[in-house]
């Protein structure tokens, strides 16, 4: 699509594109801490409006909650790490909600095997590198989030991909923490992002043609 027409019809992403540039661009340096927490909110919070927008579907309005408590759970991780937890905590129990309530009606006994290995490696890895129940608990949540995904009727090498991009982001946060490298932090931003954003335009793309008549951004 040329870029004045995802410029037009997608508003929203463009938008989310340019403001999570923005913040991985302006993070380090001398700037206003609130702006720089607000520009790593939206975005998130433009894939929400996005997914709001793009489709009628309860789906939709499911996904558009997933993507807004992940925004927050962004702003409210660097004020404290608990509170972001909580916050994306949330957001994997509602995302668990929206796949299952979109399962694929058929599935392969290797895919089934992909999703039971996310579940539990997920929160195993996050123990190993973190060494702390309450992450271990978060990690459930986490690899329930990429195990449902999976096994929804969403496409796997978009909304699978995306979960399992969001897995590797958060590994890359406990391993920072424990190895004190700037190496890991640099990389999880981008896995985040990409990760977020193929699981909204993955999920929207599927609803959207279930039902054509979605209302357009």
């Amino acid at each position: 699509m040329p870029k004045r027409a995802l410029v037009e019809h997608r508003p929203y992403l463009v938008a989310s594109i340019a403001s999570s540039i923005a913040y991985f661009v302006l993070r380090t340096q001398i700037f206003d801490e609130l702006t720089i927490i607000a520009l790593k909110g939206a975005g998130i919070a433009f894939l929400a409006v996005y997914a709001w927008q793009r489709s009628s579907a309860t789906a939709a309005k499911l996904l558009a909650i997933v993507l807004a408590l992940s925004a927050l759970g962004d702003m409210l991780i660097e004020i404290s790490l608990e509170y972001g937890g909580a916050a994306f905590f949330g957001s994997h129990l509602v995302a668990m909600s929206l796949y299952i309530t979109n399962s694929r009606q058929e599935t392969s006994p290797s895919q089934k095997g992909v999703a039971i290995a996310l579940l539990v490696i997920t929160p195993f890895v996050c123990w190993i590198l973190s060494r702390d129940y309450a992450v271990s608990l978060y990690g459930l949540a986490l690899g329930g989030m990429a195990a449902t995904a999976w096994m929804s009727k969403f496409p796997r090498y978009r909304v699978g991909i995306g979960a399992v991009l969001f897995i590797i982001s958060d590994w890359f946060i406990f391993l920072n923490f424990r190895t004190d490298s700037g190496t890991f932090g640099l990389l999880v931003w981008p896995i985040y992002y990409l990760g977020q954003f193929l699981i909204a335009t993955g999920v929207i793309q599927t609803l959207r043609k279930e039902l054509p008549t979605a209302a357009p951004v």
